[in-house]
């Protein structure tokens, strides 16, 4: 979906409406996600669970790959919701899978039902792995 004046509630509520397609038979543990691009498409997301709890997938994830594989590459806000509405945030994976594409400022909207709580990636992922990290420990091991 495409729309440039997408607003925080407008994020969230597509956060929520991908919920009821999430396939989690093993946590009950329904997790929504909606991604806005720059140039205004919102991209969604759920998890999607496998027997080999490794092998799932997160709802942030299912979003940035769809998002990437339409080929966008930058982000302004994210929206996470579960189905208990208790202001899931990203996990830590998922945070720095958002940190490759996305600056600190990046907002996370987190649903809490009557309420959404805003963070920046970089308050939730501080010091993040990035390329200059890299780079960095690879020049310290010679």
């Amino acid at each position: 979906m495409s729309d440039a004046d997408f607003v925080d509630a407008d994020l969230v509520d597509a956060a929520r409406a991908v919920l009821d397609r999430a396939y989690v038979p093993y946590s009950d543990y329904r997790v929504g996600a909606a991604l806005l691009t720059a140039d205004g498409t919102v991209y969604t997301g759920c998890n999607i669970e496998n027997a080999n709890y490794s092998n799932s997938l997160h709802a942030e994830e299912v979003a940035i790959a769809e998002a990437v594989k339409a080929g966008h590459e930058a982000f302004e806000r994210i929206a996470v919701s579960s189905g208990v509405r208790d202001g899931v945030t990203p996990c830590g994976m998922c945070r720095q899978t958002l940190a490759e594409f996305c600056d600190d400022d990046l907002a996370v909207l987190c649903d809490e039902g009557d309420a959404v709580t805003e963070y920046t990636l970089g308050e939730l992922l501080p010091n993040t792995i990035s390329l200059d990290t890299l780079d960095a420990a690879e020049g310290t091991t010679e």
